[in-house]
């Protein structure tokens, strides 16, 4: 694998800033807004085997599993870091949540394990090439049918939206998200019926809704 293909993002870029995580998310970003609705476009049902990928430190597993108690929910990130937390998290909130180790671009799971799967805000930690890769695996791993629901920075689709991105689209991996080319590197790795489902405003950026299927 090469450096470039290897190459992980943690949360804000730097290890050091991996503990002012949830405050920025909760006060910044609207989070629990956004990924309430990311979990409701998901239409999880009780029994179904949910991924979240990139699962930081648990947030959405976790209200995911509040939620909808009868998901089976994995979540899966490459920092042991924010694992150590989330896991912490969870044993907090009372729910049993699978925590793994891996990367985006290389999932550790066989073929067609997962009817769901949803990420937040984390396909832009990605380099171009790696977001590809990621969307491959997604596809590789979901079940028939299965459905892949994404909450990331997209396209702009106002003046206020355009102006916040001017200002963030040389930040971490997300030019490829501003210029609104995740749609199409779905339908590249072979998944069907994309549509950005809806579209936010936050102080980062324009916050994009997709929802994918495997046919």
């Amino acid at each position: 694998m090469t450096e470039k293909v290897a190459r992980y993002i943690p949360a804000f870029s730097y290890h050091w800033l991996t503990p002012v995580y949830d405050p920025v998310l909760k006060w910044g970003m609207r989070e629990e807004i956004f990924k309430r609705r990311l979990i409701s476009q998901a239409n999880i049902r009780a029994g179904e085997r949910v991924l979240d990928l990139g699962c930081g430190t648990g947030t959405l597993a976790i209200l995911l599993k509040e939620t909808i108690p009868g998901a089976d929910v994995t979540g899966l990130d490459g920092d042991p870091a924010v694992l150590k937390l989330a896991g912490e998290k969870a044993d907090r909130a009372g729910v049993r949540i699978t925590w793994d180790r891996g990367m985006a671009f290389a999932l550790p799971y066989p073929d067609r394990s997962f009817e769901k799967v949803i990420s937040s805000l984390v396909i832009h930690h990605l380099t171009a090439e790696n977001k590809f890769r990621a969307f491959q695996e997604i596809h590789r791993v979901l079940k028939p049918f299965g459905e892949c629901h994404v909450l990331d920075f997209g396209r702009p689709h106002g003046p206020l939206g355009w102006l916040i991105s001017q200002g963030t689209r040389h930040l971490e991996e997300v030019k490829e998200n501003f210029d609104g080319k995740l749609p199409g590197l779905l339908v590249e790795a072979g998944f069907k019926e994309v549509t950005e489902t809806a579209s936010m405003t936050s102080v980062f950026g324009p916050i994009s809704l997709l929802r994918a299927v495997k046919y």
